[in-house]
């Protein structure tokens, strides 16, 4: 979204995108540069949303210099939060360890950078590591078509020590220059107009949603409209949580009151009245929701968004929208588990209710569940939304005792605690996004069905019959592979064809009773069988085995 260039442009701030592999130290790096400690809050010290934070940089001129910054989460499972931050940016800094080099998350941040067209700059961290090699660094880089100032390429680098600070006023010095060089402008005589960075819904509070102002001035009595949700602008909260009447270009601010949950990415206007959001959204939804000509649904769908549902949000895809805001049996948000016909009547479901923080955690979580896959089990996300496990929730559950909830950063409100004391629901809640997985995983491969097998022990010849009581036989014979045990189920084979099937219920060898016979030694052995068995026959001991 760019800025038309008039007489009443000015200079605005970067907007600075850190991204990279997990643990390279992106957050650190904020840490320091904001002087709090947000790696220690984040479970497991990993990044799980999109923070977006400013702090003032003062150059080495002695000029104060607000910058923007959007910290992403380097963890493979939130690679479409990547791709929102790099959209949302001017600038990008990509973050590399000096002890590891080039990590898979290092090229799928690279390659967003690249699908976006920022400037962005190589931060080499960690250099005060042991094991830091700056010059391996830079090579595995041109290994990986990133080609550094000096190595063959033109791409700004920087080596830091994000914990101790070193090198960090020359990075920060070296964003101001790239965004002179960007030549960054806003017209605050503007409306506002930017992009939605985070969306979560609060019980108390009700639905807000983090936005990066990329044009323009945002001022209170105004509304909001980002794709069909809109949203009046009674107060801004700065990225601090204070209350400020007017929020400029650049500035990352929270607004509450949402009539649904704008998805995340999507961009907003803000426009005067009530009335014009409400025309707005209904425009949106003909054009991207239903078919034009289908306008009794169109309205019904508009009619819908204007109001929240209670109890919780869920979320469906647009086509699905409905008054009650409920997802339907089968959907999840990533369309992996969407509902169809099963040919293969044998597949086994594991159920789940999935209750996350924000929508960014829906996608991750959509993002892990499509890499489980097997043959014989599924998941099937029953319903999914953001906001705490509510008294819905678990009402559903208790419809089938083998549903579980899951919440991601998102626990029990007090009724639904109550009613889980009271019930036998499985409630499961995770702070990181791995744990969460692995948990799944396990309880998918816990629903495999069990297949068994015959695996045979041994195989005797048969050289003489004793005696013959009824069922039981009493023979001789010779183990010619395997073993032969007390106990053991045996096919009677003749001419290498099974005639019959019976039970070994006493062995002997040298007229000692045994419980194993091995391979080469003759033995003694009643048979419990119905068939009769005869001289030359063969038996051999079977067991029946997990299939693995």
């Amino acid at each position: 979204m760019s800025p038309k260039k008039t007489d009443k442009t000015i200079q605005r701030p970067p907007v600075v995108v850190v991204m990279g592999h997990i643990d390279h130290g992106k957050s650190t790096l904020l840490d320091f540069i904001r002087k709090t400690d947000i790696v220690a809050g984040e479970a497991g010290g990993i990044t799980q949303h999109v923070g977006a934070y400013q702090a003032e940089h003062i150059s080495a001129d002695g000029k104060k210099h607000p910058i923007t910054f959007l910290d992403t989460p380097g963890h493979e499972a939130f690679c479409s939060i990547r791709e929102r931050g790099a959209q949302a940016a001017d600038i990008a800094i990509l973050v590399v360890s000096a002890e590891d080099g080039v990590k898979p998350q290092t090229v799928e941040a690279y390659k967003a950078i690249q699908a976006e067209k920022i400037p962005f700059i190589v931060a080499i961290n960690k250099i005060d590591k042991p094991n830091a090699d700056i010059n391996k660094t830079k090579q595995s880089l041109g290994e990986n078509e990133i080609y550094l100032e000096g190595w063959g390429g033109d791409i700004p680098n920087v080596a830091i020590s994000a914990l101790k600070g070193t090198g960090v006023p020359e990075l920060l010095d070296m964003v101001i220059l790239v965004a002179e060089l960007a030549d960054l402008k806003t017209d605050p005589a503007k409306p506002a107009e930017g992009v939605i960075v985070e969306s979560e819904l609060d019980n108390r509070k009700g639905i807000s949603a983090t936005l990066l102002v990329k044009d323009g001035t945002l001022k209170t009595g105004t509304f909001l409209v980002a794709g069909d949700a809109y949203a009046p602008v009674r107060f801004i909260e700065d990225f601090k949580g204070v209350k400020i009447d007017s929020a400029t270009a650049s500035m990352p601010v929270r607004i509450l009151g949402w009539t649904k949950i704008p998805d995340c990415g999507s961009d907003f206007i803000t426009i005067n009245t009530k009335k014009e959001a409400e025309k707005m959204i209904e425009e949106f939804v003909l054009e991207h929701v239903i078919p034009a000509k289908d306008s009794t649904v169109a309205a019904q769908l508009t009619a819908s968004s204007a109001s929240l549902p209670s109890g919780g949000l869920r979320r469906a895809s647009p086509a699905l929208a409905s008054g009650d805001g409920g997802a339907k049996e089968g959907e999840s948000f990533a369309g992996h588990n969407a509902s169809k016909k099963e040919d293969d009547s044998k597949i086994v479901f594991l159920p789940l209710i999935i209750k996350a923080d924000v929508i960014g955690s829906l996608q991750g979580i959509n993002h892990e569940f499509e890499k489980i896959k097997h043959d014989k089990v599924r998941i099937k996300i029953v319903t999914e939304g953001i906001g705490d496990i509510n008294e819905n929730d678990v009402k559903t559950a208790m419809s089938d005792p083998e549903i579980i909830v899951i919440g991601f950063n998102a626990d029990p409100d007090r009724k639904a605690a109550s009613l889980i004391e009271r019930s036998p629901v499985t409630v499961k809640t995770f702070k990181i996004i791995y744990e969460l997985t692995e948990f799944v995983r396990d309880a998918l491969m816990a629903k495999v069905p069990k297949e068994y097998i015959e695996e045979s022990t041994g195989r005797a010849k048969i050289l003489a019959i004793f005696n013959k009581e009824k069922d039981r036989q009493v023979i001789g014979g010779k183990v010619e592979t395997g073993t032969i045990s007390s106990g053991n189920d045996v096919k009677v084979i003749r001419r290498e064809v099974e005639i019959g099937r019976g039970k070994i219920r006493e062995l002997q060898e040298k007229k000692q009773r045994v419980s194993e016979v091995a391979e080469g030694h003759e033995f003694g052995v009643m048979v419990e069988a119905k068939v009769e068995i005869a001289v030359g026959d063969r038996i051999e001991a079977v067991r029946t085995v997990e299939k693995k």
